[in-house]
């Protein structure tokens, strides 16, 4: 593939472009909080939302901290950042993501945004388009399809197979694909499922994508959280296939969500990106939001350069036993089924056997009985496009993991039908 000579069909951005009139998409959380409303004061253990950072076991590193720390004791980075603060922190970006590529990102290749909400934001509003379509994964962050429907396109879904590790319907993906659609997400490691694509699924991905004359987004933000067999695996290692948007932050391998800090990486050795514009669209809406905060972009250099690895190390080995844990506990429980352990992110996948249960009518019935009688949050899988599919978050203190899946089983055991035993 050479540049200028596929008619990329993502050629023509429309960064202006905005939904209008009605719209609907999923919801991506369902408000459980009113089931809560007449428990006493047994507590609540939330398994549904990835934020680990309350758990003291999930603390931060302290490089970073005092990085922080440093930046706001300097009074450097108390009023807008300047050019070189922006410069230093997306170089500082362009290092830490250069080390797993075949290939060096320069600061020019880098965008800063608020959260890696942000990037997903802006990456859909330079490419909505009325008219255009993306591809999504079934199930998936119910965030790529909300912004993406708010910005004029239609959202194809294609379906991650959970037989086979969860790995991309690449032939249903061939099937979805037409002369409108602009590109297709993945999400590594993956956010609902846990899994880890190899090597090989994922070049077979890039390959797909250049056929199909459409980029790659590669939302990588749990990039680096594995803890299985298969390592973990930058998109953009395959940048000279198909051009890639890789979007990031440091929210959950630093686990800091509350600091807002990430960027959009593109990821394209041959300039494709560059010919067709969306570079100069990327950076002009870019113009248009707001940045990461100061103080933070000063500190990101020191955050990425100094984090020792003892520290990556331990959320790594924390990470493998939890997700131990939610994949045994989840075994004994015979109206629920988990078709791979997870070997990455804070999630997993289970899929419920309605059959077993007495009064239950669909996920977002479970999952609000379960809150009401055991006070323990689940995200239904309707959530993520899967129904009578659960998701649970591992990313726990131990204890109160395993209590909170003592809870599940036993609400289980209460609603299984009559003559259906709980398996051991």
């Amino acid at each position: 593939m050479e540049g200028g000579s596929r008619r990329w069909r993502f050629a023509s951005p429309n960064p202006a472009a905005a939904a209008a009139g009605e719209w609907s998409v999923r919801p991506y959380l369902l408000d459980l909080r009113g089931c809560l409303d007449e428990q006493g004061p047994r507590p609540v253990i939330p398994l549904s939302i990835g934020d680990p950072s309350s758990s003291l076991s999930f603390c931060t590193a302290p490089e970073a901290v005092e990085a922080v720390a440093a930046a706001l004791r300097s009074g450097e980075f108390d009023g807008y950042a300047s050019h070189d603060t922006d410069l230093a922190a997306r170089r500082a970006v362009a290092e830490y993501l250069s080390c797993d590529l075949p290939y060096q990102l320069s600061p020019d290749d880098v965008l800063l945004t608020s959260g890696c909400t942000q990037a997903i934001e802006t990456v859909m509003s330079v490419l909505g388009q009325p008219g255009a379509n993306i591809l999504l994964p079934r199930p998936g962050y119910p965030k790529h399809e909300a912004h993406a429907v708010f910005h004029n396109m239609e959202v194809r879904h294609y379906d991650l197979v959970p037989e086979k590790g969860w790995e991309v319907d690449l032939e249903a993906v061939e099937a979805l694909a037409d002369e409108s659609t602009v590109a297709i997400v993945i999400t590594n490691p993956n956010n609902p499922c846990g899994s880890v694509y190899t090597y090989e699924h994922l070049s077979k991905i890039a390959g797909t994508a250049n056929r199909l004359g459409m980029l790659v987004i590669a939302d990588e933000v749990y990039g680096h959280l594995v803890f299985g067999s298969t390592p973990f695996v930058p998109m953009g290692v395959f940048g000279e296939t198909v051009p890639v948007l890789t979007l990031g932050a440091i929210s959950k391998r630093w686990v800091v969500p509350g600091w807002r800090f990430g960027w959009i990486a593109i990821c394209d050795p041959k300039y494709i990106l560059k010919e067709t514009k969306v570079f100069n669209s990327l950076r002009s809406f870019k113009m248009l939001t707001s940045d990461p905060a100061t103080f933070i972009q000063g500190a990101i250099p020191h955050i990425m350069k100094n984090t020792n690895d003892e520290f990556f190390s331990k959320i790594i080995k924390l990470l493998k036993e939890t997700a131990e844990i939610c994949y045994s506990e989840i075994k004994e429980t015979k109206c629920i089924t988990c078709p791979q352990k997870p070997e990455g992110s804070f999630f997993m996948m289970v899929k419920l056997d309605l059959s077993q249960l007495s009064d239950i009518s669909d996920d977002v019935d479970f999952c609000r009985k379960l809150a009401k009688e055991e006070s323990v949050m689940l995200l239904p899988g309707t959530a993520l496009g899967m129904e009578n599919w659960l998701r649970i978050t591992f990313a726990s203190e131990p204890p109160k993991l395993k209590q909170g899946l003592e809870r599940v089983k036993s609400f289980c055991q209460r609603h299984l039908s009559y003559g259906v035993p709980l398996q051991h």
